[in-house]
């Protein structure tokens, strides 16, 4: 349904994006990630046709965005981050004229107004001013808009963005119910917002595509390790030295709190540790024995799946490192003097 082939934007000197390649599938919501100044509303406005791309190419529904823009602009709705509202119209009217010129007419724009209205939870709020509505209403009011020509493709930028948990919440619930029969691309720095909502994911960098699969599949490829979670109480030191002695066992740490497994009885007074073994490897039954052996009681074990937060640090982490790894071979490119440079400076000599 999207297509997005070696995307480059330039302003000036700086770089925006550089060749972003990505796909995503029919019915499919994709979660497009990064830090903020990442490039994802750059990549967002160029596949909506608010401007051109320096180079490269992108197709909606088989249309090509910089040659058939108006056929993409009639597949997609888009709700930017700033949502572009008149406040002084009622939520009706506002929908009414976005339909009007999104070229909806008569009895059909009558009903795809009341539909949309329906829809996103606006039906007690349609004659109420945009001014006097809450910001998770007039997010809502975007979602609206967006939707009112029944677009193939639904394009977020930060849907959630300046919301409380609670809005958070219905925004979330809303753009599920609207996948299925249409391709959403769901734009967003916030890591539950991918993990809550969407079924594969892009991650963003510098301008770059860093990482780009299911949720699944990236927790599972970034696993060259699996760990075990192991609770228990007694003697930790033991434990430790046990499982440190035991073959294949790569590392040996103590959990932090946010990586206990959440277990409701018996877990007072208990320790956690976590053991790292190769994840083509099934080690949990000689783990169980060695710390049974160690004289403790063992109240827990259970792996740990790699988050996408994890996911998300090393991906950004290896970019990091290999723009750095780059600035430095070109500092050190320019700084070395050239073979006739140098043979001028020893006849100099």
């Amino acid at each position: 349904m999207i297509e997005v082939q070696k995307l480059n934007k330039i302003y000036g000197s700086v770089h925006a994006i550089r060749d972003v390649s990505f796909e995503v599938g029919k019915g499919e919501i994709l979660g497009f990630l990064g830090p903020n100044g990442a490039g994802k509303t750059t990549t967002m406005r160029i596949l909506t046709g608010y401007f051109p791309a320096t180079s490269g190419s992108a197709k909606v529904a088989g249309f090509d965005v910089f040659n058939q823009l108006d056929e993409v602009r009639r597949r997609i709705g888009y709700l930017p981050e700033q949502v572009p509202l008149y406040l002084d119209m009622n939520v009706e009217a506002y929908i009414d004229l976005v339909a009007q010129i999104k070229g909806l007419g008569g009895r059909d724009r009558k009903k795809a107004v009341e539909k949309v209205i329906s829809d996103v939870g606006l039906t007690s709020m349609k004659r109420r001013l945009i001014k006097k509505l809450s910001k998770g209403y007039r997010q809502r009011v975007g979602l609206a808009q967006a939707l009112v020509n029944n677009p193939e493709v639904l394009i977020l930028d930060e849907p959630t963005v300046g919301l409380d948990p609670k809005q958070i919440i219905e925004i979330r619930s809303l753009v599920k119910h609207l996948a299925g029969e249409r391709t959403v691309i769901l734009s967003t720095h916030i890591l539950p917002e991918v993990s809550m909502t969407c079924d594969r994911v892009t991650i963003i960098h510098q301008g770059r595509i860093v990482a780009s699969d299911t949720i699944a599949n990236l927790t599972q490829q970034n696993a060259k390790t699996v760990e075990i979670a192991l609770t228990f109480r007694g003697a930790r030191d033991r434990v430790e030295q046990s499982l440190r002695g035991l073959h294949g066992v790569v590392s040996v740490r103590e959990a932090q709190e946010r990586e206990r497994p959440r277990i409701t009885v018996g877990n007072d007074g208990a320790s956690t540790l976590l053991v790292a073994i190769p994840s083509d490897s099934d080690l949990r039954g000689k783990v169980a024995k060695a710390v049974t052996d160690s004289g403790v009681e063992l109240i827990d074990l259970r792996p740990r799946e790699v988050t996408l937060e994890e996911v998300f640090i090393r991906a950004v982490s290896a970019e990091d490192r290999h723009e750095d790894s780059d600035a430095t071979a070109s500092t050190l490119s320019a700084s070395e003097p050239s073979q006739s440079t140098s043979g001028h400076k020893e006849e100099n000599r």
